[in-house]
């Protein structure tokens, strides 16, 4: 289980990679990328970065952000107080759009079921 320095970092690292990514990247691959989740391992050394992106696709984004993860953790020694930054491995986060599918397919459901019940009317 995550202690609560381990949780507080992770959390940290999702925000200062936030705030680098909208104001210093240049990349065009990596447009419209959220950052969803961080999980840092016990002894701070490695880094599980969660991303989603909308709209575009997600393994050129995915290609993009661990070209930039050099810059990425230089930035974030610079921001963050630690003694080493952890290696950063980008994933996919398929969530938020199989939510926005299973969304979309409730909705479709629900117009359908009306325009059945006024057929029956």
């Amino acid at each position: 289980m995550a202690n609560q320095r381990n949780l507080r970092v992770a959390e940290q690292i999702r925000q200062e990679l936030a705030g680098i990514l909208m104001r210093e990247m240049k990349d065009p691959r990596v447009v419209g990328v959220t950052f969803t989740a961080v999980d840092v391992t016990s002894d701070l050394e490695h880094a599980k970065v969660w991303f989603t992106v909308f709209g575009a696709d997600h393994e050129a984004a995915r290609q993009g952000l661990t070209r930039a993860s050099g810059f990425l953790r230089s930035e974030l020694s610079h921001r963050m107080s630690l003694r080493t930054v952890p290696k950063l491995n980008f994933v996919h986060d398929a969530s938020v759009e199989r939510g926005a599918y299973l969304s979309e397919l409730i909705d479709q459901a629900v117009a359908e079921d009306r325009k059945h019940h006024q057929d029956e009317e």
